[in-house]
């Protein structure tokens, strides 16, 4: 037997769709949590969002993950860990609140982040951050109430009935039709076409994200990379932070409401230093050099920006780096407690699998991530040239939650 739990990033799709009905429980979302835990809640998203980042950079070329995304499918799944499974979970994952304040925080984040919106002015990209959650859930699985009364009240979710052994087919393509309008067609075939073993349930999470900049980049020209040749440059004259650090230079560029932003950070060596210095940079990113360069951005100054347009997706296994942070149990046949979430039988994690995509031109930005966790049962102006490998960073400006981070060592990659 397995189970897949899912997180996606983006929203819309196509008008014709229609959600499939859903059963809840009786108990609503609460919309008004307390906000008093976001800032412990951030800086463990932010030291998680690093120790994905390393993990995903070992394989060398462009990265691209989605700390949010796979923060709040591991989420949703810790609401169903009892243990030393939880215990581990927690480490892994930096939470340091009780388990109910964390759920509350992670509602209160995902609350605010659905207002950004609210100043944002353009047309010709209309902002949009946008939410899901649902239970796709066989219909002879046994699910604790507890724990769908903790998807109710902090994740807005409840459960899709499906026969995933009658019409495996019908099932998959339902969840990867749900996948596909919430990530606005951007992540499709998240489950393949021989997923289901016997499987029994599929949490999702949904999230999108596209935006116009606030102030629009005024064209493109051709200019070398570093390690590439000529790529495709934009251009323009902007007011944005700016600020620098041990190792690195960041421009922070505001999108449309000037809620959301994207960090460049572009590496620079130490006085005497050799060697690279993107290497030199990553060897010592943590989530608290991660907090630097977004509190080193603070400043707003004019200036004249030059950065490549990039368009990329990336696929990543991430069981082997979450063992790595901790996170042993969950994926142990005979450790494993998820017994806050299933009724009998005994599940573990197989697989984490995580897909991100973005793309970052003159216009604005869009960005989606997928992520499933695989379970089974028993001129004047200064000016801030980007010509070489850089990382950067999506990011909630008012919380400071990472809802992207990656690399690009190639513009021209895709």
């Amino acid at each position: 037997m397995r189970i897949y739990l899912a997180i996606g990033l983006i929203a819309s799709g196509c008008s014709s769709y229609e959600e499939p009905p859903e059963v809840k429980s009786d108990l609503a979302r609460i919309e008004a949590p307390s906000t008093e835990h976001l800032p412990e809640l951030v800086a463990g998203t932010t030291a998680f969002a690093a120790d994905l980042y390393r993990a995903a950079s070992a394989a060398g070329g462009n990265v691209l993950v989605s700390p949010h995304s796979i923060t709040t499918a591991l989420a949703m799944t810790y609401a169903g860990a009892g243990g030393t499974t939880a215990t581990q979970m927690a480490t892994a994952l930096h939470i340091a609140l009780p388990a109910d304040e964390f759920h509350e925080a992670m509602n209160a984040l995902d609350l605010a982040l659905d207002s950004r919106a609210d100043g944002a002015e353009s047309s010709d990209i209309p902002f949009r951050l946008d939410a899901a959650n649902s239970l796709f859930a066989h219909n002879t699985v046994a699910i604790q109430p507890a724990f769908l009364d903790r998807l109710a009240l902090d994740y807005g979710s409840g459960v899709h009935v499906v026969d995933m052994d009658g019409d495996a087919e019908g099932s998959i393509d339902l969840i990867n039709g749900w996948v596909e309008h919430h990530t606005n067609g951007k992540i499709q075939d998240l489950l393949p076409g021989n997923a289901f073993d016997q499987t029994r349930a599929v949490l999702v999470n949904a999230l999108y994200f596209a935006a116009a900049w606030d102030v629009k980049f005024e064209g493109t020209h051709d200019a070398p990379f570093e390690g590439v040749g000529m790529v495709t440059m934009m251009q323009g004259t902007f007011p944005c932070g700016f600020g620098q650090g041990e190792r690195f230079r960041a421009v922070e560029l505001n999108y449309d409401g000037d809620q959301l932003a994207l960090i460049v950070v572009v590496p620079e060596l130490l006085d005497g230093e050799t060697g690279d210095p993107l290497a030199l940079l990553e060897a010592n990113l943590t989530g608290d050099k991660l907090a630097e360069i977004e509190a080193a951005v603070a400043t707003e100054q004019d200036l004249q920006v030059a950065l490549p347009r990039f368009k990329f997706t990336k696929d990543l296994r991430l069981d082997e780096a979450l063992q790595s942070f901790g996170m042993t149990d969950a994926f142990s046949t005979s450790l494993a407690d998820f017994s806050g979430m299933f009724a009998a039988e005994r599940f573990w994690i197989q697989r984490v699998l995580h897909k991100a995509y973005i793309d970052v031109n003159e216009r604005g930005t869009e960005a989606a991530a997928a992520t499933t966790v695989i379970i089974g049962d028993d001129s004047g102006e200064p000016q801030f040239t980007v010509d070489r490998p850089f990382l950067f960073l999506l990011r909630d400006k008012p919380t400071g939650e990472i809802l992207f981070i990656g690399r690009v060592v190639d513009p021209t990659a895709s």
